[in-house]
């Protein structure tokens, strides 16, 4: 018994030790912000890679996020359609106000409002794969030109004010087209700052706007966005 507990005790700080390893690797301060003006005309430029009028006139969007998120969300009327397992939530995401259906039979009182804002809160990470290019100039968001701790010139966008992470920030690495390959993250869910997430296999919408299909990290975890359509 005791054998066994110190191979457990073993095993486990071994892991700790390659976690705290992993992290001194892999973990980098925010990049230090530059030009601001040279900022937006690199931001108007990806969003013409991406044909940023095209997604403006698209009024209605579907996906599927990570094989059980499924969305149908019409960007006009702000109703957004979401399914998973048993459960099917219509809510508009400016009033947060909806239904809810498990199976066909109708959720009513707390626990419907839990699931809308489960259904809510889903939708605000999902989308986020979906349609992340196209948000460089929301309100409260700030953008300037960064060099990378490798030495990559990317374009950050930090979240100043609103959503649920003021603070957070992003950086888009991007090709000769001005098109998004990547994103790094400095964001409060991600335990180590600077993680990039690839952005690539683009898809072209019935509108002409283009989304990227997969998200690498690291060549092992795929955020996946299937079944797009509109």
């Amino acid at each position: 018994m005791k054998k066994t507990l110190k191979f457990l005790g073993l095993g486990l700080l071994t892991i700790l030790l390659l976690l705290f390893v992993f992290y001194l690797v892999k973990n980098e301060k925010l990049p230090e912000a530059k030009s601001n003006e040279m900022a937006d005309k690199v931001a108007m430029a990806m969003l013409a890679s991406l044909n940023k009028a095209a997604w403006d006139s698209t009024e209605i969007v579907s996906w599927t996020f990570r094989g059980n998120h499924n969305y149908v969300w019409n960007k006009n009327t702000h109703s957004v359609t979401a399914t998973w397992g048993s459960n099917e939530v219509i809510f508009n995401t400016q009033t947060s106000i909806g239904t809810v259906k498990d199976g066909e039979l109708l959720v009513t009182g707390e626990a419907a409002q839990k699931l809308i804002k489960k259904a809510q809160d889903n939708f605000n990470n999902d989308s986020f794969w979906l349609c992340a290019p196209y948000k460089v100039f929301d309100p409260g968001t700030e953008r300037s030109i960064v060099t990378t701790k490798d030495g990559r010139t990317g374009l950050m966008i930090t979240y100043s004010s609103g959503g649920t992470t003021p603070g957070d920030s992003y950086v888009w690495i991007l090709d000769e087209n001005n098109q998004p390959t990547s994103v790094k993250m400095w964001v409060s869910i991600l335990p180590i700052g600077g993680m990039e997430f690839t952005w690539e296999n683009y898809q072209v919408l019935n509108s002409g706007a283009l989304i990227a299909k997969d998200h690498q990290l690291y060549g092992r975890l795929n955020i996946e966005i299937n079944n797009i359509g509109n």
